[in-house]
């Protein structure tokens, strides 16, 4: 029963963080056009700013999914150097980690919980691949100057 509960909570959040991405993207791809009062390469800045601001978002989500599945009997645990700042920070710490595929080792999951970090590090993987494409053929809209070049 608990690896059910933790292949339905990592999906969820799997699934959560996808799609708030999608959106993410998708409202920034319809804002950046409006934004014409702004020069094109503060443009594509704003975007690195709210494509960061998007992962963080989505990093906090697993965290509180760390911490929420946690608070379950038998789900597992964190080892390792915790901070003994809370458990939150330590998830959050943890989350950044897993997320961003760095994956320093001083804190780990274990049990059921475990599994949740490579749920995550595929998610993180997708998701900021994601966004580097979508910053791609953002600068390539925005970011070049449309001069000509003559071949003699």
């Amino acid at each position: 029963m608990l690896l059910i509960t933790a292949f339905i909570i990592n999906g969820a959040l799997a699934l959560t963080a996808i799609l708030l991405h999608y959106e993410a993207l998708s409202q920034l791809d319809k804002n950046l056009l409006k934004l014409a009062h702004i020069p094109p390469r503060f443009r594509v800045l704003i975007g690195v700013g709210a494509i960061f601001m998007a992962h963080v978002i989505e990093i906090w989500l697993f965290a509180l999914g760390y911490f929420f599945t946690l608070q379950f009997q038998g789900m597992g645990g964190l080892v390792g150097e915790l901070s003994g700042h809370g458990v939150l920070l330590d998830c959050a710490y943890l989350s950044f980690v897993t997320f961003t595929t760095l994956g320093y080792g001083e804190i780990v999951a274990q049990g059921y919980l475990r599994y949740l970090t490579g749920v995550e590090a595929l998610t993180g993987f997708i998701l900021i691949t994601w966004s580097a494409s979508f910053l791609f053929i953002e600068m390539q809209k925005y970011w070049t100057t449309h001069k000509s070049i003559e071949v003699k």
